[in-house]
């Protein structure tokens, strides 16, 4: 068996299963016992064994490629999504083609769109966090080919998956609540970003919940200057804050810099929480609190909707999965001062 590929048949009679049990596990086809799912991944693994993509292509009329459309690569979020797109596609037997959409707006996506169905790829994602995307102009660019939103809003009439940043914003803004801060600032992402937006509303929703409006408003571009430079004109302001809700982690990064130079100590005079949990934010000074996406599996979630898609046409009006984001809290966050408490200009 080592000295030649393991085949279909190889895995099914290790298996002891056909091999159209097989190629069901393949395909994640939902009728296949856990027991017997189990059984035969153990077997793949065990023969090394490797779905024949050329087979695959001639029998089923299908290029085993997944399309994917991305914009703001350079950015944390993007980038995780796509590699972990990509790891869950190998894991499934595709390979991935790749367009990128410099500008986000609909005739970047078109071309980009239009680049890869050159390719005749099964399915195309879209990574496009583009503020009030119209689905049915995507449904025209992709001309039959079935597609998917990748962190879209829950209300999108196309399938896919997102992570809920309204409630992700309620959780960074109702921690600094609990614990205490009435005077909070925010800097946000770029507002023509959906999930920079849905930040702010979950934000602005928890602060109103408690008769509280936000001292400060301010609005980043995602880097860490951003979030330096408009720290620095927040405090050159001398508007009282405890509490700053930053829309990423490298913002926040910029942010913790900038109080470090005027000498405002984090969290005993100014509380800060992040977004993301960018593997570095547990190593910031102090380490950040932070509100946590499950990346791994929105690239999981998201490709498996593409792929139910791929399988029963006509069923791409179904609602995104939505995943829970996660309070990571550390040590940049703390109950204010009594002083703070009473108003002090921090």
């Amino acid at each position: 068996m080592s000295a030649t590929r393991a085949t279909i048949t190889d895995v099914a009679a290790r298996a002891g299963v056909s091999h159209q049990t097989v190629s069901r596990v393949m395909n994640e086809h939902p009728n296949v016992a856990r027991t017997t799912r189990e059984k035969v991944l153990r077997v793949m693994r065990e023969l090394d064994y490797q779905p024949n993509r050329a087979a695959r292509t001639l029998s089923s009329q299908r290029s085993a490629t997944i399309g994917v459309v991305s914009f703001g690569l350079s950015f944390y979020g993007p980038a995780q999504m796509l590699a972990n797109v990509e790891q869950a596609a190998r894991a499934r037997g595709y390979s991935i083609a790749f367009a990128s959409a410099p500008e986000l707006n609909e005739r970047e996506i078109e071309r980009a769109i239009e680049e890869l169905r050159k390719h005749f790829v099964d399915g195309i994602l879209l990574i496009v966090p583009m503020q009030g995307l119209d689905i049915d102009r995507v449904r025209e660019f992709c001309r039959g080919v079935p597609f998917a939103l990748i962190d879209t809003p829950a209300v999108s009439a196309a399938p896919g998956a997102s992570i809920d940043q309204l409630e992700g914003g309620r959780l960074g803004a109702d921690h600094l609540l609990t614990l205490g801060h009435q005077r909070v600032a925010w800097i946000s992402g770029p507002r023509r970003w959906h999930d920079a937006r849905l930040r702010v509303e979950g934000w602005q929703a928890t602060l109103t919940e408690a008769d509280l409006t936000p001292v400060a408003a301010m609005e980043g571009d995602w880097t860490p200057a951003s979030g330096f430079a408009l720290t620095q004109e927040l405090l050159a302001s001398r508007v009282s804050f405890t509490g700053l809700l930053v829309g990423n982690d490298q913002m926040a990064l910029g942010a913790l810099w900038a109080l470090h130079e005027r000498g405002i100590s984090v969290p005993d005079q100014v509380s800060v929480v992040g977004f993301d949990d960018i593997p570095e934010s547990r190593f910031f000074h102090p380490p950040l609190t932070t509100v946590r996406q499950d990346f791994a599996a929105l690239g999981v979630e998201s490709l498996t909707a593409l792929l139910e898609t791929i399988e029963t046409p006509g069923s791409d009006t179904r609602p995104p999965r939505v995943l829970k984001p996660q309070l990571i809290v550390r040590a940049s966050t703390a109950a204010p001062s009594s002083t703070d408490r009473r108003g002090r200009r921090s």
